[in-house]
């Protein structure tokens, strides 16, 4: 439940964004002063960016920060302002796949500068360890605090998207991204189609319920095998098995993406698969995919901050 604002207090004071509708122009009641503080400094920033999305599996090794950069970059490739960031901490891919290995970021006016990759923001704890070898051996509120850094002290600016890739899993990060972004759009689920992934997935899918956070459909990746030399698709696993489930679990099915060997190509060498294979069958069933997410409509509050930011 939400109390009031103290009386004399203006938006500035209390790090709101001006809009009545942001979280951060009331207390809650059980609130206490740090958490208000934290939010106030956290919520302003998500309310420059008009969709939060997040991108998750409960099965490692399905392509999910495959999905992640394709996605990202797709959606910049429609002339919208995105930015993409990794909050597997234990294993960030994000800057390898986008040739960003090394990268480091810098701070400017307090705030972390994410990495510009022709108009993509990327942000990745891969750019603030020293030792890319070293492991982090990390409890649970650690972590926690560290996603909430990579939120609130980071310029991410007005986009029109925020990726996050997740971790395999319904466990920490997941889970304190989903406490810490307020209305976030929902979740891509991404599978491989055989039952022993499905079985975990499904397991996404009840944690985006049980959050309440909505399910914008399922991903189904490794779909099938592409020929490099005759360009048919074979499937040499099982097809099928995300559609099943999404139909079975009454999710929207985003649609499904072959094992194309360009893709690992893609990602060894940095390069996002759908710009760089643009004119492929494959990189036309990712644009397919994204469709739905592409037309997300802006958000009332996010109309009415434009207009409070066009009159400061």
């Amino acid at each position: 439940m939400q109390g009031t604002k103290t009386p004399g207090q203006d938006h500035a004071a209390y790090g709101s964004c001006g809009d009545a509708s942001c979280s951060a122009s009331t207390r809650m009641s059980d609130e206490s002063d740090q958490e208000y503080i934290k939010r106030q400094q956290l919520q302003p920033r998500l309310c420059l960016i008009q969709h939060k999305i997040l991108v998750l599996s409960g099965k490692g090794g399905v392509g999910k920060s495959t999905v992640a950069v394709n996605l990202a970059v797709a959606l910049g490739m429609k002339g919208k302002k995105v930015g993409l960031l990794d909050i597997d901490l234990h294993g960030p891919s994000i800057p390898t796949m986008l040739g960003l290995e090394g990268r480091k970021v810098c701070r400017f006016n307090g705030l972390w500068k994410p990495i510009d990759l022709s108009g993509l923001k990327v942000m990745s704890l891969g750019f603030l360890t020293q030792d890319p070898d070293k492991p982090l051996i990390w409890r649970g509120p650690i972590k926690a605090g560290m996603i909430e850094q990579l939120l609130m002290d980071v310029n991410w600016g007005d986009l029109d998207y925020l990726i996050v890739d997740c971790p395999p899993g319904t466990g920490d990060e997941p889970l304190s991204i989903c406490q810490l972004i307020d209305k976030c759009d929902g979740a891509v689920v991404v599978t491989t189609p055989q039952k022993v992934a499905a079985v975990d997935v499904r397991k996404s899918i009840n944690f985006c319920k049980q959050l309440e956070l909505p399910v914008l459909g399922v991903v189904e990746n490794m779909s099938g095998f592409v020929c490099p030399k005759c360009g048919e698709v074979t499937s040499i696993l099982r097809s099928g098995g995300g559609q099943r489930m999404a139909t079975d679990m009454n999710v929207p099915f985003l649609g499904s993406i072959p094992m194309d060997p360009r893709i690992a190509e893609a990602g060894d060498d940095g390069k996002a698969f759908v710009q760089h294979f643009a004119t492929s069958q494959t990189a036309a069933l990712m644009q397919d995919i994204i469709q739905p997410i592409a037309a997300l409509k802006k958000k009332k509050s996010d109309l009415q901050l434009k207009v409070i930011q066009g009159n400061d």
